[in-house]
């Protein structure tokens, strides 16, 4: 067939087969580029433990549009004898573990104090705030979360139920003081056992821009002081004692800065939520694009930086956390949420976070509602464990300002290493078609010490919906008795370009630069 009788007869294969030779030449597409990087002074510092990852309370009956999505991931029923459980925590040394969520605010605690018999778990009830009951936390259940996170060497947070004994009015607010009698029941007896609780936060979703239920901040702020009261007589005799989260919260600038202001002397980390892209149950294609996307990336910066002038104008001393994020809301969508892809979501916005001050970012979940670090039925890392392992372990606590010139698709974060004097570079290419070669210029001056260590993580077979990773070509997988891979650099020639592949993270640590920023936080 001839190609003038091609074009009459399949115009659409002609488009299609040019389409695809076009792509082919342009995924062979090496460009240049350089990272530079201000190393004269750190402009933010996040907590050591920067990394945070939470266990929910949502049970196996939580359902959305036809996803079943939380298995036997609950704080209530979670193998806590699970052995890749235990060594994924452990792997980070420490973790940090927030206990709470959306149904935290509907919890009852057995204590010896409230011996509630009987003790039952969640139900579903149409009549009930989010489709179920109340439910009990077992007494021994919480000896059973204590033991298991001691174990691990977790840094442990609880979030408490702050609606107990308000009232529900008709337009959805709770009015009404907190009863913090069962709360602190709870407190004393952990306090007794000698458990080791970092903080406790009060409330779910209930300040800002609430989900379902809200509370006014005059009240809320009423409620801080409350529990920052009990917390001092609880731990009376005690040099460093338990911190004060609230209200964990999704953005709304008003009721931020009302709550703000009333609570500079209660409140010791100020924690709010970022959902930032969309629902879980919109197109899989809409989603990819959505993380693809740098101006979609750069949207929360806007509530990031309200947040810590909100802070700063007021005059607190509480720091920012992120308490809770999954990016997507409505527990995820499998296809994307639990795929290399969102790792390109994930660590970019740890480091936009980090950026702007917020010293603790906690991942929506460590396990269960199809964004889990680890999967819901058989515990294996997803690519995002990978990704906050690596950050965890190369990403030290000081932010250096760092700007990327060569394609707007590379994402590009610096900091003071983590275990060396140096620094620690992450870039990220949402460009599926362009391999990029960074040079990394510090200070105007092109860095070429004797070697460095890189990471690359990339999708199986370029795939990436793909829920396995592989890190400098070799896939990661568990071992057969439950032990977490171990994760190994490679090392390069610092005065070679920094190659970047199509759809990967590259992650490189340079511990032989020395810097100011770094030097004077090191000394």
């Amino acid at each position: 067939m001839s190609s003038l009788t091609l074009k009459k007869c399949c115009p659409l294969l002609v488009f299609v087969l040019c389409f695809s030779f076009i792509y082919a030449v342009e995924s062979n597409l090496t460009i240049n580029g350089t990272v530079f990087v201000n190393g004269k002074r750190s402009i933010a510092k996040t907590d050591e433990n920067f990394i945070c990852a939470t266990l929910d309370w949502w049970p196996p009956e939580s359902c959305n549009n036809g996803s079943c999505s939380w298995g036997r991931a609950s704080l209530l029923n979670l193998d806590l004898k699970n052995v890749i459980l235990l060594n994924a925590i452990k792997a980070f040394s420490p973790l940090r573990i927030r206990m709470g969520g959306t149904l935290q605010d509907q919890v009852i605690y057995q204590t010896k104090d409230n011996n509630t018999e009987p003790c039952v778990p969640f139900a579903q009830s149409s009549s009930g705030l989010f489709g179920f009951t109340n439910g009990c936390l077992p007494l021994a259940r919480w000896d059973e979360l204590n033991y298991f996170l001691n174990h691990s060497g977790a840094i442990s947070t609880f979030g408490l139920n702050a609606l107990n004994g308000k009232t529900i009015q008709p337009n959805n607010t709770a009015t009404g003081p907190w009863d913090s009698s069962n709360a602190a029941s709870l407190i004393r007896y952990t306090f007794k056992k000698g458990y080791n609780i970092y903080g406790w936060e009060l409330g779910n979703e209930l300040g800002g821009r609430p989900i379902m239920i809200g509370v006014a901040p005059d009240p809320y702020a009423s409620d801080t002081m409350a529990l920052h009261k009990l917390i001092q007589e609880i731990y009376r005799g005690v040099s460093i004692k338990p911190k004060i989260l609230a209200p964990g919260g999704n953005f709304d600038r008003d009721w931020f800065e009302q709550y703000v202001a009333k609570t500079t002397n209660t409140l010791d980390v100020f924690t709010h939520h970022i959902y930032n892209l969309g629902r879980g149950y919109d197109p899989e294609e809409q989603l990819i694009q959505r993380i693809l996307d740098p101006t979609v990336l750069d949207g929360v910066s806007d509530v990031l930086k309200s947040v810590e002038q909100i802070l700063k104008n007021s005059g607190t001393s509480a720091v920012a956390w992120v308490s809770e994020a999954g990016g997507i809301s409505r527990s995820g969508r499998d296809e994307v949420s639990n795929a290399f892809i969102f790792s390109f979501w994930y660590l970019d916005q740890l480091g936009l976070t980090s950026v702007y001050g917020t010293k603790t970012y906690c991942r929506q979940s460590l396990i269960g509602g199809n964004y889990g670090l680890l999967d819901t039925n058989n515990f294996v890392p997803n690519p995002d464990y990978y990704s906050a392992l690596l950050w965890h372990r190369l990403m030290g606590s000081y932010v250096l300002s760092t700007n990327f010139m060569g394609t707007k698709m590379i994402r590009a974060y610096a900091h003071c290493a983590k275990q060396s004097k140096g620094i620690s570079v992450l870039l990220i290419n949402l460009g599926g078609n362009t391999t990029v070669r960074a040079k990394i210029d510090i200070n105007g001056k092109q860095e070429s010490e004797m070697a460095r260590e890189e990471y690359h993580l990339t999708p199986m077979n370029g795939n990436i919906q793909s829920k396995r990773v592989l890190l400098n070509g070799k896939a990661l997988s568990v071992g057969s008795s439950g032990t977490i891979p171990a994760l190994k650099g490679v090392t390069a020639n610092s005065w070679e370009p920094i190659k970047v592949a199509p759809y990967s993270v590259g992650l490189v640590h340079m511990p032989n630069v020395v810097i100011q920023a770094c030097t004077d936080v090191s000394s």
